[in-house]
């Protein structure tokens, strides 16, 4: 099964530049140093932005969990990076409750 509206994907801003890149985050330090080492910056956030959209596209859901905030899709394969070394990743997204676009 493909990430349901893939096509309609949403990673806000703050999701790269607050988070997934940010060596100062306490929860996201582990991943900015992974990240960054791939290329990866805050100054172009949305190349990653972009790179998360097509790899939601591209891989079929590993797995799913449904909560009461929604269902969290996790979706396993190659990243495209900008130094091209392209790392296998696992993302999740998260389809909340009533709506119907996917959330990074």
């Amino acid at each position: 099964m493909k990430l349901p509206n893939a096509d309609q994907t949403i990673v806000p801003e703050a999701k790269i530049t607050r988070y997934l890149l940010d060596l100062t985050s306490p929860k996201g330090k582990s991943k900015a140093v992974f990240f960054r080492a791939f290329g990866f910056t805050i100054e172009q956030w949305q190349v990653m932005v972009d790179a998360l959209k097509q790899h939601a596209a591209a891989y079929e859901v590993a797995s799913t969990e449904a909560d009461e905030h929604g269902t969290r899709y996790v979706i396993e394969g190659v990243l495209n990076t900008p130094d091209g070394r392209n790392p296998q990743v696992r993302a999740v997204w998260i389809i909340r409750e009533d709506e119907t676009d996917p959330l990074k």
